[in-house]
C-alpha cells in the first residue's frame, strides 16, 4: 500500500515521502495516528499545497535546534555515584539522571531524546548525544567520579 508520510517515522521516512509500507501496518498503525494517509490523487495535491509551508517551519525548527546544540555542546555534567575497587559502579547513570542534570542547568530536553544505548556504569568522561532534530544532534560530556 503507498502512502503519504504526515510526520516524520524513525528509518522509514520524512513528511511529504511516498512510502509502500505493508497495508495492516498502514491502518492500523500509521494512519490511525496520523503519521500518514492514502496516497490518492487528492491526498497528494494537498501534500504539495502544504509542502511549502511545511519546508519553512521546518527549516526554522532546525535553526533552532542547531543554535540549542550549541549551547548544549559547552554543558558538562559530573555524577558521583559509589564505586567498587574495579570502578565499576554500584548503580548507574541512566537517561532519566541526565535528563534531571540538564534540567538543574536550566535547560529542557526530553528523556526520549537522550541516546544512551545503555545505562552509563563505569566511572570517567563519557560523551552522550541527544537528538535535537532528525539532522541536529548535540554532544554532552559526563564526567562520572567515585563517591
Amino acid at each position: 500500500m503507498n502512502i503519504i508520510m504526515r510526520k516524520h517515522v524513525e528509518n522509514l521516512g520524512n513528511f511529504g515521502d511516498v512510502v509502500r509500507v505493508a497495508e495492516g501496518y498502514a491502518r492500523n498503525y500509521l494512519i490511525p495516528r496520523g503519521l500518514a494517509v492514502v496516497a490518492s490523487p487528492a491526498n497528494i495535491g494537498q501534500l504539495n499545497a502544504e509542502k511549502e509551508a511545511f519546508v519553512r517551519k521546518e527549516k526554522l525548527r532546525k535553526e533552532k535546534a542547531e543554535k540549542y546544540k550549541a549551547e548544549l555542546d559547552a554543558l558538562k555534567l559530573s555524577f558521583a555515584k559509589k564505586a567498587g575497587e574495579d570502578e565499576r559502579l554500584f548503580g548507574s547513570v541512566t537517561s532519566h539522571d541526565i535528563e534531571e542534570a540538564i534540567k538543574q542547568k536550566g535547560f529542557k530536553v526530553d528523556k526520549k531524546e537522550i541516546i544512551l544505548k545503555e545505562p552509563i556504569k563505569t566511572i570517567g568522561l563519557h560523551t552522550v548525544s541527544i537528538k535535537l532534530h532528525p539532522e541536529v544532534i548535540a554532544n554532552i560530556t559526563i564526567d562520572v567520579t567515585k563517591e
